[in-house]
């Protein structure tokens, strides 16, 4: 990536009451509504019917002609909240993580604390290093292909071969068939062939999520907490060879630290795949091109798969997995003219950031090529795995098998009855893959 800024040159903006109030409704609502750590279908529906995401480009758009591009600057009750508007302050950000700007804001301390408190993520800064360098070395964090990706991908293979069989005999492909055989994929995957078909650890880690979606207003759940740590721990002593939690108990013979803090978050990340695969093969199904494309790399076997990965970035692109990505200054920070205090809050908005006509040429189109020819990595506005210092350390791991997963999936013959919203670009602003439902020729 560039080198960003380290400070801003524009000076921040408070926005009126009625702007304010604008944002609020148009941008963190419906943001908020679908749930920021588990999706609510019934909200991703509705956001789809109303494309959302569009209406809250537009508004920020004009925000940014109206403030030349400066960061904006919005109450939410005691709390400040500012949205940088310019690619350029966004890198400021991200390069400034985690000081002065921590990942570990008080919303997300509030959420995760329900199920992954000791995650990386919301560390306190002296126990960052140790954690971060746990996880780098169990998901191979500076190499396209983990060290065990044959492992890996042959899990990936599997279940796949069992998810298009079990499609070939209902004719149907959709979000309740297509979720057990991933998670089945990701629990052998992340723990081990014996966690195949533990249905519970993936269960109660699902049941704390939902009690996440309300942050500090739902109540800690600290029998199934400690539940799923007893879960976790029988997988690092078994520490199954060809599953990352094996590496993660290597590791942690190294780096003294206990990877189950760490392993609810690989779950959590590999949910968010499962949706970009589909919305992926969404877009596959409507262009034969694409498809064939990935077809050619499921039978080439090679580990790589750069088109299969430019496909699932670009699906996260478009459809952006984390809806904003957020920061806490931890101590006074100078933006242009102006000194924020310690403790403002930051949030950047990952559809605008991602979709952003006046900086990007393929804004709306399906453009994995960006990803191949190093145009997108380069832009500090396109963040699907964050960006900067603590950006995902499971990056390559989980490009690796969705991207594997999405190459098999391609190689069926499936028609989605909406793909006539896909087949051409611009692409839709809001994609619910819970409503994808795609079906076999003649059939379903």
């Amino acid at each position: 990536m560039p080198v960003a800024p380290a400070v801003s040159p524009r000076t921040p903006v408070d926005l009126d009451r009625v702007r304010s109030a604008a944002v609020a409704a148009r941008v963190l609502g419906p943001l908020v509504a679908q749930g920021a750590i588990v999706r609510r279908p019934r909200a991703t529906a509705w956001a789809e019917r109303r494309q959302t995401d569009r209406a809250a480009g537009a508004l920020l758009r004009d925000l940014r002609r109206e403030h030349d591009g400066a960061p904006v600057v919005l109450r939410l009750g005691p709390r400040r909240l500012v949205l940088p508007l310019d690619a350029g302050d966004v890198g400021a950000l991200l390069a400034g993580s985690p000081d002065p700007f921590s990942p570990a804001t008080v919303e997300k301390r509030a959420a995760l604390g329900h199920f992954e408190p000791d995650s990386v993520l919301i560390s306190p800064t002296d126990r960052r290093p140790a954690r971060r360098l746990l996880n780098e070395q169990a998901l191979d964090t500076s190499e396209p292909v983990h060290r065990d990706a044959d492992a890996l991908l042959a899990a990936v293979d599997r279940e796949a071969a069992a998810l298009l069989a079990e499609v070939d005999r209902t004719g149907v492909l959709d979000w309740p068939t297509f979720a057990p055989a991933f998670w089945r994929t990701v629990r052998t995957v992340v723990l081990g062939e014996s966690a195949r078909d533990d249905h519970r650890v993936t269960d109660v880690l699902w049941t704390l999520r939902r009690a996440a979606n309300w942050a500090y207003l739902h109540p800690r759940r600290p029998r199934l907490r400690a539940e799923l740590a007893d879960r976790l721990h029988a997988y690092v002593r078994r520490a199954e060879p060809g599953s990352l939690i094996a590496h993660a108990a290597a590791a942690q013979r190294d780096r003294g630290v206990d990877p189950v803090g760490q392993v609810p978050q690989w779950l959590f990340a590999f949910d968010a795949a499962g949706a970009a695969v589909l919305r992926a093969l969404a877009v596959a199904a409507a262009r034969p091109a694409v498809r064939e494309r990935l077809r050619g790399e499921a039978r080439s076997g090679s580990s790589m798969q750069p088109y299969a990965r430019g496909a699932v970035l670009e699906s996260v692109r478009l459809w952006p997995t984390t809806l904003v990505v957020l920061r806490d200054s931890t101590a006074p920070t100078t933006w242009g003219r102006r000194e924020l205090p310690g403790g403002t809050s930051f949030a950047i908005v990952s559809a605008f950031a991602h979709r952003d006509a006046e900086r990007l040429d393929f804004a709306d189109a399906w453009s994995p090529e960006a990803w191949l020819d190093g145009r997108a990595d380069a832009d500090w506005g396109l963040l699907p795995f964050s960006g900067g210092p603590v950006s995902c350390p499971g990056r390559n791991v989980v490009l690796l098998v969705a991207g594997r997963l999405l190459a098999r999936l391609s190689e069926a013959d499936l028609v989605l009855p909406r793909g006539r919203y896909l087949a051409t670009d611009p692409l839709p602003a809001t994609f619910d893959h819970y409503g994808a439902r795609f079906h076999v020729p003649g059939r379903g």
